[in-house]
């Protein structure tokens, strides 16, 4: 060993971050194990790194006693005040034990340990950088796939998008870019493992606040998101500014900021609606882009029944029931469709004195 060594220890607490007097340490206790190994000895060692000149040497260590059990680890009185006259019981007499050929094993066990505590330091310091990311949306590069993952490059490490976080329908190959949301990170033995989504509604709101100014500032704030990943997405907006309109500044100029969104997630259709602490109103406008003729709302039960006309009823429920599954998962209200003609033969809708106020859905705006 040398001082070259020393050198390389230094670079690396330099460039590293990786303390030398820890390297230094680790290496001590490891070649305790391989001269133990190696050499075939069960006595008790210490093994002294010269921090100047960067020799190693290894020093037997025993027990003075009365009585020898175990010449490895013991030593007699008067065979240590042989040595020294002023060794007592209870000390410890240290002898020179340095192998001839040690200096090999030396190099060989102290770049196995370079190398080991290199890896843990780059680990610890990609986990620090993405611990601090979660729930944040980053950009990687699709490398492969199987049946259970696809691997998406995000530089130093590879993080991997379950297939039930992958969008249904959507298809990548090797080197496309793609945007992910990244769910959650987690130390594993192999460094950190990294896991994003796709369907996430989490990553909708990430790709808004990109797009959007705005929301990114705090001018418009984003209430809620119901998101059904690959199909459609209503998402909810307010500006405390009564001059600012939500909606419009998320739909941007001809639509190019939400548009700029639906191409990101591969033509989902994306429903932005007008957050109010009415429930009515706000029950209405989550039924974009239905048109609603009155909603009644049940306070005890959070329930609502909402009137429509009857050539709007399946637009209101929407395919499959999406429509009205997304906007009661918006808005947190158990919602009950009604058709005009229904809700007037049951009685609960007097057309005649209702102020037929579609006005509720003024502030929707639907994006197909």
């Amino acid at each position: 060993m040398s001082t070259e060594l020393l050198d390389a220890l230094t670079l690396l607490e330099k460039e590293k971050g990786i303390s030398k007097e820890v390297i230094i340490e680790a290496i001590e206790a490891a070649l305790i194990s391989a001269y133990k190994r190696n050499f075939h000895q069960a006595q008790n060692v210490r093994v002294d790194f010269n921090r100047d000149t960067g020799s190693i040497r290894v020093f037997s260590r025993k027990n003075v006693v009365a009585e020898v059990e175990d010449d490895r680890q013991e030593i007699s009185v008067a065979e240590a005040q042989a040595i020294n006259p002023g060794y007592e019981i209870d000390d410890i007499v240290e002898e020179e034990v340095t192998p001839k050929d040690f200096g090999r094993i030396a190099a060989q066990t102290a770049k196995q340990v370079v190398t080991q505590r290199v890896r843990e330091a780059e680990r610890g310091i990609i986990f620090s950088e993405f611990i601090d990311r979660e729930e944040d949306i980053i950009t990687g590069i699709v490398q492969r796939q199987d049946h259970r993952y696809m691997y998406v490059s995000l530089g130093r490490v590879e993080a991997l998008l379950p297939a039930a976080e992958q969008m249904p329908g959507e298809s990548h190959t090797t080197n496309d870019r793609i945007k992910v949301y990244i769910t959650k990170v987690e130390k594993t033995t192999k460094g950190p493992q990294i896991l994003v989504s796709r369907t996430h509604p989490g990553l909708l709101k990430r790709l808004f606040e990109l797009e959007v100014p705005e929301i990114y500032d705090g001018t418009v704030e984003i209430k809620s998101i119901a998101r059904e990943a690959g199909d459609r997405s209503k998402i909810a907006v307010h500006a405390a500014d009564p001059e600012v309109d939500p909606v419009g500044s998320c739909v941007g100029q001809k639509g190019a900021r939400v548009q700029t969104i639906v191409k990101e997630l591969n033509g989902e259709k994306i429903d932005i609606v007008r957050w109010s602490e009415d429930p009515v109103v706000y029950v209405a406008n989550s039924l974009s882009p239905a048109k609603v003729l009155e909603v009644q709302v049940n306070e005890e039960d959070k329930m609502t029944t909402v009137i429509v006309p009857d050539y709007q009823l399946s637009l209101a429920i929407g395919k499959r029931g999406q429509n009205a599954r997304l906007a009661a998962k918006l808005t947190g209200w158990k919602i009950d469709i009604k058709s005009e003609s229904e809700a007037v033969e049951s009685g609960v809708y007097d057309s005649k004195n209702s102020t037929n106020d579609s006005s509720y859905n003024d502030s929707v705006e639907d994006e197909e």
